[in-house]
């Protein structure tokens, strides 16, 4: 299976400080320094291409917003620590209401009918978790097991879940 074949993905971030942010027809966003997770889809041609083109957001190689999230990755303070993809598979959805509540209500959800594809860290964590980095590697666990868990639901073979860095070129 190549990444042209797409699916569904989550994009761990770490916000390193608080932000406002203009996020386009939501308006202003606050958003406190911490984990989120990002769950979108890659199903056009270009397949996981889509997270590729996160990533340039990220370094400021690519300044076009035309999503959610687009307004977050091009904040200074965020960074993509890794990636969680269901590979050959449209997950997008389930997976999103399988993380932690979201912090804005229809964020990257424009298109559906879920409350928010933003995924806030797990409210049991404490504000130091999120300071050394445990809530992020605490939410990345639990998007894994949210791919897993709605991958298995699928009955599809031929459907994978793998885990990649972040931060790749």
């Amino acid at each position: 299976m190549s990444d042209a074949d797409g699916g569904s993905y989550t994009l761990v971030v770490d916000l390193d400080a608080d932000v406002t942010l203009s996020a386009g027809a939501l308006g202003e966003c606050r958003l406190p320094a911490g984990a989120y997770a990002y769950t979108g889809s890659a199903l056009g041609s270009g397949g996981f291409s889509r997270v590729d083109r996160h990533r340039r957001t990220v370094r400021g190689d690519h300044d076009v917003r035309h999503w959610h999230v687009d307004y977050l990755l091009g904040h200074p303070a965020a960074r993509i620590d890794r990636v969680v993809r269901s590979r050959g598979v449209d997950v997008e959805c389930e997976v999103a209401r399988r993380l932690p509540e979201g912090p804005i209500d229809g964020f990257g959800a424009s298109d559906c009918g879920c409350p928010s594809h933003l995924a806030g860290g797990d409210a049991d964590e404490t504000e130091s978790d999120l300071a050394d980095g445990d809530g992020l590697d605490a939410l990345a666990a639990h998007a894994v097991a949210a791919h897993e868990a709605t991958v298995a639901e699928t009955d599809d073979p031929d459907a994978t879940v793998d885990v990649v860095v972040g931060s790749a070129e």
